[in-house]
């Protein structure tokens, strides 16, 4: 991993111990000093200068987008959507940004905290035992749920919370974002306004090289053709999803071919995918069994020498993706958070995949920490696609742009920016429904490329191609996978499945559904852990 665009950094506050703090540098890439003083130090991959420098006073920032002056935590974090630390000569805060996109991890040893923009460095400070309960929400959801890493003593700090060393102690401080302290009531904008506000966002990056990679959605296209209509020198690139029909090809060539953008197709090969797989989850930190097929488009991204303009947040903003009937029909708090839960969570397999047992725990212990995690949500006008923002889009599908793409190469992400994010949310749930909004505002950016099919509404019969995920490469993969948790963790897995997986890497071909293929993807990702940390890992008594 070359740290081009945004660096590796790790730190501390508090009472430091010198000697824990030398383990934690010495534990990931080569550093230089950023920061030291007696209860705060910083340290960063490439030269990292303050932001901002007054007497005893500083300020630090390590996202993609660069602070330009002195201003409380809250601010940078919802204008720059950076992590950072702060020191005003009384305290000393470590915060995130406002949705926490770049991760910040952290150790408690003592009265001082050990931070890292990676876990594994932080596993040189404490044993590798096993968070049950992150585990579950990844199995189940795809992705870990609030402060939750698969690591018991590794915490991640969620978006808008800062840690705090003041007189002497440690305290965690969470605050409201922008779009809850100031309810975005419907202002009846317009699609033409939100185009526009799109146009005013691709202005900061005027005279820069874009690469906009074009699916067969909305939101690509509707990147796309903001980007050419102002002019600018622009690129886009498909890739196979790996979803068995690669529609997105055949509809992106259309889309670009309209346009009149150079438009290149990346190809994959099966026999790499148990490569891309494992390398995705370890560089992801196994924190989502996503973007194995993202990995030969990421690695070419990386040499492109162009900013890649990623989609993110996009689909919850304007279409009301992930939010089904049942939420939007909802009449108490429980229905509604149940509904947008079973939205966000795996649907039943086959054939039950793991043990009665294993799955009753999962359920609640899911259930309880969605829950935790979308509390603050609660009652506002546009809970159903913060709670999906909040949740999946930063925890699952922000990865590839932020640890895949980068931090080799620059992403920007145009939905999040303050100016359209905040118009987009406040546009209520009723007019997006259905995606009848996003249409009026793709017809209003192009009308020509409006009207060309979408994967959004696919109404023409699919063409089925093979999927590198149940290829026999693949199949071999993950029935070893499958057997290190047989071995490892019995009780979690069914008996049906415990039969599927004495039979061979072959048995795995009946699971080609959707939710059958996710549900392998989970466990097989599980199994990687457990052999990557075979040797670390002591104690596997699972809680059901």
């Amino acid at each position: 991993m070359q740290f081009n665009v945004r660096p590796y950094v790790c730190g501390a506050l508090g009472r430091i111990d010198p000697a824990v703090l030398g383990k934690l540098t010495a534990a990931g890439p080569r550093l230089l000093p950023a920061l030291q003083s007696a209860d705060a130090a910083l340290f960063s991959s490439a030269p990292l200068p303050p932001y901002h420098r007054w007497g005893p006073a500083y300020a630090f920032s390590w996202g993609e987008r660069k602070p330009s002056g002195d201003d409380d935590w809250m601010t940078v974090a919802e204008t720059y959507e950076t992590p950072g630390l702060i020191g005003d000569g009384d305290s000393v805060t470590l915060h995130t940004g406002a949705l926490g996109l770049v991760d910040v991890y952290y150790v408690r040893l003592g009265e001082a905290v050990y931070f890292s923009s990676q876990i594994k460095p932080l596993l040189s400070l404490v044993p590798v035992q096993i968070d049950w309960s992150a585990w579950a929400s990844i199995l189940q959801v795809t992705f870990p749920l609030g402060e939750a890493t698969p690591y018991a003593d590794v915490k991640r700090l969620p978006g808008s919370s800062a840690l705090v060393w003041r007189h002497g102690r440690l305290a965690t401080e969470r605050r409201l974002p922008r779009w809850l302290r100031s309810e975005p009531y419907e202002r009846w904008i317009s699609p033409r306004e939100i185009v526009e506000l799109l146009d005013e966002v691709y202005q900061d990056y005027a005279g820069r090289k874009l690469l906009v990679p074009v699916s067969g959605g909305y939101d690509s296209r509707l990147l796309a053709s903001v980007a050419k209509a102002r002019g600018m020198d622009v690129e886009s690139w498909t890739t196979s999803p790996d979803d068995g029909t690669d529609t997105d090809i055949a509809f992106a060539r259309s889309i670009t071919r309209e346009l009149g953008i150079p438009h290149r197709v990346i190809t994959q090969d099966a026999a790499d995918y148990p490569d891309d797989a494992v390398e995705v989850a370890r560089r992801l930190e196994y924190l989502t069994p996503h973007h194995a097929w993202y990995a030969p488009f990421a690695k070419e991204v990386h040499k492109a020498g162009r900013i890649l303009v990623d989609g993110l947040a996009g689909g919850p903003l304007l279409k009301n993706f992930m939010v089904s009937g049942a939420a939007l029909e909802a009449t108490t708090q429980a229905e509604r958070s149940a509904a947008v839960l079973g939205s966000l969570s795996l649907g039943a397999p086959s054939q039950p995949f793991l043990s009665k047992a294993a799955a009753q725990w999962m359920e609640e212990t899911v259930r309880e920490q969605f829950l935790a995690a979308t509390s603050m949500l609660h009652g506002h006008r546009a809970e159903l696609p913060l709670s999906v923002l909040h949740t999946r889009t930063v925890r699952g599908i922000a990865r590839s742009a932020v640890n895949l793409v980068g931090p080799e190469a620059s992403f920007a992400a145009p939905f999040i920016d303050p100016r359209f994010f905040d118009a987009a949310l406040s546009v209520g749930v009723a007019r997006k429904d259905k995606g009848r909004f996003y249409r009026e505002v793709l017809h209003a950016a192009n009308p020509r490329v409006a009207a060309l099919p979408s994967t959004n509404v696919v109404k023409q019969p699919l063409q089925r191609v093979p999927l590198r995920s149940t290829a026999a490469p693949a199949r071999n993969y993950s029935h070893r996978m499958l057997e290190t948790v047989v071995r490892r963790v019995p009780g979690l897995l069914s008996d049906e499945l415990h039969e599927v997986v004495s039979g061979g890497p072959d048995a795995l071909t009946r699971f080609n559904g959707w939710n059958d293929r996710f549900w392998v993807r989970g466990l097989v990702l599980f199994g990687l852990w457990l052999s990557d940390f075979e040797n670390d890992l002591s104690d596997l008594a699972p809680p059901f």
